[in-house]
């Protein structure tokens, strides 16, 4: 008798197959493939390239938020520490596919390529959510605005990170005050 995979077990290799070769190369045949399983097993948990794509999107950001949650364990903070505190932890080998993949992810929106043109502005307005929450003040419009501000530098550094290299990242976080 064939093992049965759980969904968790289908959207890690689906992460797997991201990681690899990017969100234009998933597909159900490549993550079925990965696993040794037939391609229905993927379309049992996952009935549209849409839902797979969408799982494997929120599983990045929820991977981001564990990563960046022990950096925000302390008090509110204003924008500018949130930045220092998330630079060292996200400016990382580790987070760099992570995020070559939001970044894909954020191209393909801005493309208005579904199903990303829906899931990436609702992801990241959950991650503005959750770096209001992480801001010190009581104004919740001027902490929203200090949360898109923290996130634009955050995000475009290590967009520099990636097509510059981590030195240029590094050295325009410094000159930031961000390292």
């Amino acid at each position: 008798m064939a093992r049965r995979h759980s969904k968790n077990e289908i959207l890690d290799a689906a992460l797997d197959v991201a990681f690899e070769g990017g969100l234009s190369q998933l597909s159900f045949g490549r993550v079925a493939k990965h696993l040794g399983i037939a391609d229905r097993t993927v379309v049992y948990y996952f009935p549209s390239k849409d839902d797979l794509v969408g799982e494997v999107i929120m599983a990045l950001g929820l991977r981001l938020q564990a990563s960046l949650e022990p950096a925000f364990a302390a008090s509110a903070v204003g924008h500018s520490t949130l930045v220092r505190q998330a630079w060292p932890v996200l400016a990382t080998d580790e987070t760099d596919p992570v995020f070559a993949l939001f970044f894909e992810a954020n191209g393909l929106a801005a493309a208005g390529r579904e199903p990303y043109r829906t899931l990436v502005p609702a992801l990241v307005d959950a991650w503005v959510a959750w770096t209001v929450e992480r801001l010190d003040g009581d104004d919740e419009a001027a902490k929203r605005e200090q949360a898109l501000a923290a996130i634009a530098v955050i995000d475009g550094l290590l967009l520099l990170r990636l097509l510059v290299g981590a030195d240029a990242a590094d050295a325009a976080a410094a000159r930031l005050g961000a390292a």
